[in-house]
Order: structure tokens, then C-alpha cells, then sequence
């Protein structure tokens, strides 16, 4: 892609960018969706979780683990990551995500980059979510505040679920010398200007809460 394209899109996402401690679902959960305490056995051995609500138990997540993959159900919104998964200057994060079934609202789920102090009411990183009503979103966090970089948008590289409420979707973030990039199923749905969003710290996964998904750790490639 052409960088005076990466510039145009980088100016469209920061005319559009705002403020929120909302979730990232289509609205705040009501009273009626509150997360389920699913039995598990919570996180896989050498990886950390921490959940947007610090009083939630993450051992209310199931994760499977079947060779590389792992079948999870939620349980709190969270993010899961192992520090060895570190990344400086160029690179890519990638996973595949497979929406197992429908949730009661639509919910999403990703790649983050760039995470710091992740165990601290610190924490900040940059996160790239997809979700089964053919959406993306591309967000920052910085403590409790959330901020859009690009909102949810329908892009067709972002299939809907189908009819059993069963979608895929490979995502990756591809940072270069002079931009990051954001695909899924290896097209690209947004570019923004390198330095725009963080980057450089630890990558790994974000899963909202009340979902089934099937997906595996996040890969590195350097």
C-alpha cells in the first residue's frame, strides 16, 4: 500500500478518535448479561491474565488446551499474554480466532500490542479486535481509559457469523519502519502512521467476556 494511503487513513482515524470507559461490546452489558462464572481451569501454565474488572476471578474462564490451540469460554473480558512474548521495532503478532457460537450480544476479541506495566491499574496497550457481526475495532487503553483509534466498522475482509454462529478470522498487526498495519484473513482493514499507537512491549490476546472462541497464543515474527 501506497504511505500517502497510510497517511489518509491515519487522518481519518485521529478525526475520529474519542475518549471511553465504556466495553467494547455494541453497549454496556445490561443487568440481565452479567459475566458467567464458568468452571475451569482457568489460565494456561506460563501465561498471565488480567481482567478490566481487577475483583473478577479469572478462574471464571475455561481454557482447553488441545496441542497448540485452546478452546476458551469466558467468563470476564480479559486480557491473556506471557512475558516472553515481547516485541520491539519491527514485526508481527498474529493468531486465528473461530467464534464456536453466537453471544447474546456482540462481543470481540483480538490481538494487543505494546503492553506495559499490564499488571499494575497502569496497564496500557494497543488492541485490535474483530467480532461475529463483521466489525473490527482498533482501540488503546491507558488504565481505565479507553480511547477509539478506529471505531467499529464493517469491513469485507470481516465475515459475519454464520447461522450457527460460527465465523474465523486470522488476524495479525504487522509494524514496520514507518507504519502498522491490521489484517484479517491476510487483508488489510486500516494502517496508521508508525507511532500513532504503541507498539513496543508485550503482545497477546483479548477475549470479552460470555464468549466461546477457539484460538491459540499469539506468534511473534520478528
Amino acid at each position: 500500500m501506497k504511505y500517502t494511503t497510510l497517511l489518509l487513513v491515519a487522518t481519518l482515524a485521529a478525526c475520529t478518535t474519542k475518549t471511553s470507559k465504556t466495553t467494547d461490546s455494541s453497549a454496556a452489558h445490561p443487568p440481565a448479561d452479567p459475566d458467567v462464572a464458568v468452571q475451569g481451569t482457568g489460565i494456561p501454565a506460563g501465561y498471565n491474565a488480567i481482567t478490566d474488572d481487577t475483583t473478577a476471578q479469572i478462574t471464571n474462564a475455561r481454557y482447553a488446551t488441545n496441542g497448540e490451540s485452546w478452546d476458551v469460554t469466558t467468563g470476564p473480558a480479559h486480557i491473556v499474554f506471557a512475558a516472553k512474548d515481547t516485541a520491539r521495532g519491527s514485526f508481527t503478532a498474529a493468531t486465528t480466532f473461530a467464534q464456536q457460537e453466537a453471544p447474546h450480544h456482540p462481543e470481540g476479541y483480538g490481538i494487543f500490542v505494546g503492553g506495559t506495566d499490564l499488571s499494575s491499574p497502569n496497564r496500557a496497550y494497543t488492541y485490535f479486535l474483530v467480532r461475529g457481526n463483521g466489525e473490527f475495532l482498533i482501540k488503546t487503553r491507558s488504565g481505565a481509559k479507553t480511547t477509539d483509534v478506529v471505531a467499529w466498522r464493517a469491513n469485507p475482509a470481516v465475515p459475519k457469523a454464520d447461522s450457527a454462529g460460527k465465523a474465523t478470522y486470522r488476524m495479525a498487526v504487522h509494524v514496520d519502519a514507518d507504519s502498522v498495519r491490521f489484517l484479517v484473513n491476510d487483508k488489510e482493514v486500516a494502517a496508521v502512521k508508525k507511532g500513532t499507537v504503541a507498539t513496543d512491549g508485550v503482545a497477546g490476546l483479548r477475549i470479552n467476556h460470555n464468549l466461546h472462541v477457539v484460538t491459540s497464543p499469539v506468534t511473534i515474527t520478528r
